[in-house]
């Protein structure tokens, strides 16, 4: 088997719980990553999110499934393959109120469809990314890895409170 950018992949057992190449210096996140992840999140049906640094568009379509056809899934990936890719994979799964846009240059997130019930971010981030907060709705929670660990971020009007959540993790840069 072949990787998106001609390099052989080595299969997994369906057991392994580790992150697996996606091309252009990504990857999916492990397993047991996502889970911790999508539980802090919380993502319930009806919801709009947004799935920043969608990948292989994986996570964009569990969160789909989470958030059922009366929610909405906007999936941004800086990578146009995989961006390309992704879309394809959601559309074909069946998750029409799903979607994978490849991000516009210089713009975080996908304010054009803000705001955001829950927004998860799957890069990490070297400061606070006040672009993705103000897309989030009142009573939304932003999950984003900073600094090495997760940061659950919760709005209540103006107020955007944030706090640490456990564990330490390692992701590809926020660009």
């Amino acid at each position: 088997m072949t990787c998106p950018t001609g390099g052989r992949v080595r299969p997994r057992s369906p057991h392994t719980d580790v992150p697996l190449a996606i091309g252009h210096g990504a990857t999916s996140s492990q397993p047991s990553t996502v889970a911790a992840m999508l539980r802090l999140l919380d993502a319930r049906p009806g919801q709009r999110v947004l799935d920043v640094g969608a990948g292989s568009g994986w996570t964009t379509a569990l969160l789909a499934r989470l958030v059922g056809e009366t929610g909405s899934v906007v999936g941004v990936e800086l990578e146009p393959e995989l961006a390309a890719d992704a879309s394809g994979r959601v559309r074909e799964g069946g998750f029409s109120w799903a979607q994978v846009h490849t991000a516009v240059p210089g713009v975080l997130g996908w304010p054009d469809g803000a705001p955001y019930d829950r927004i998860l971010v799957s890069a990490m981030a070297t400061g606070w990314p006040e672009e993705l907060a103000v897309q989030l709705a009142d009573g939304g929670r932003l999950l984003v890895p900073l600094d090495g660990r997760h940061v659950l971020a919760r709005r209540r009007g103006a107020r955007v409170h944030r706090q640490a959540a456990p564990g330490w993790y390692r992701f590809v840069p926020l660009r």
